[in-house]
């Protein structure tokens, strides 16, 4: 029987017309498998399924994921981490980072403190990624010692916060790629209109809670909160981030934006 497969352009010229047209046909393609976003079971003869290439520097692994969950696309992956995905997929768990470890941003190349959690907004409960730099960051090109972080998001389109009183809206063409199960990267519009590049891309893929995985799922976009070095700090509690976040909006020092799941 056909699968019901989705394989995009990109993933096609990828894997070359007869490859593609051979897991359209249902030859090469699983019927069951994991989600490589959500982990839970998919069957490509009964629901859309999207193809994902992970493309490293040498290699390159062929992973399914419910078209739901995420389109077909490909995504460009460090060779580490493409290590990581297939022993994941191969039902080895994968080594990964504590959420809230310090990563290096791109292009920007300062260095972020990235936090998941749970913000309660309007009485529902959201996916959230806090991002902090470590040391203030410099307009690209700027020899001066000011801090321009919240700035250059602005001028992105991330909106600035007085209070955490309604969800931020969405900011297009950016995107929070939710792969494997883990978190990789938050994705930008390239300058040139092609495919997305990382704003920040996790040197070993973050694990997300079960809880946050799951209402990223629901709401298929994540919230992302910035703020100047100093502003939050590392917060064991979500409680606790709540109030550094309320308390960074109250003094004018928070930006967000609304980002789609694994957005195109």
């Amino acid at each position: 029987m056909p699968r019901m497969l989705d394989v995009s352009d990109a993933v096609r010229a990828e894997i070359g017309d007869e490859e593609a047209d051979r897991l359209l046909a249902g030859e090469n393609a699983p019927g069951s498998y994991d989600c490589t976003s959500c982990r839970t079971p998919g069957d490509s003869e009964q629901e859309r399924t999207s193809t994902v290439l992970f493309v490293g520097d040498e290699t390159a692994v062929l992973a399914f994921a419910h078209a739901s969950c995420l389109p077909s696309q490909v995504v460009q992956v460090t060779e580490e981490q493409l290590r990581g995905a297939v022993r994941s997929i191969g039902g080895v768990a994968a080594g990964s980072a504590a959420a809230g470890e310090p990563h290096r941003a791109v292009p920007e190349q300062a260095v972020l403190g990235v936090t998941s959690g749970l913000v309660l907004i309007e009485g529902e409960l959201h996916p959230a990624l806090v991002v902090e730099p470590t040391s203030p960051i410099v307009r690209p090109g700027s020899t001066g010692a000011g801090d321009d972080f919240l700035p250059l998001l602005i001028e992105q389109g991330f909106m600035p916060l007085t209070e955490l009183a309604s969800v931020p809206p969405v900011l297009h063409g950016w995107s929070v790629l939710l792969a494997v199960g883990q978190l990789h990267a938050v994705l930008q519009p390239s300058a040139n209109g092609g495919q997305p590049v990382a704003w920040w891309q996790a040197h070993q893929p973050l694990q997300v809670t079960d809880s946050w995985r799951a209402a990223a799922n629901k709401h298929q976009q994540v919230l992302l909160f910035a703020a100047p070095v100093g502003s939050i700090g590392r917060q064991p509690r979500e409680d606790l981030l709540r109030e550094s976040l309320d308390k960074a909006a109250a003094n004018g020092k928070l930006v967000a934006a609304a980002l789609p799941l694994a957005g195109t």
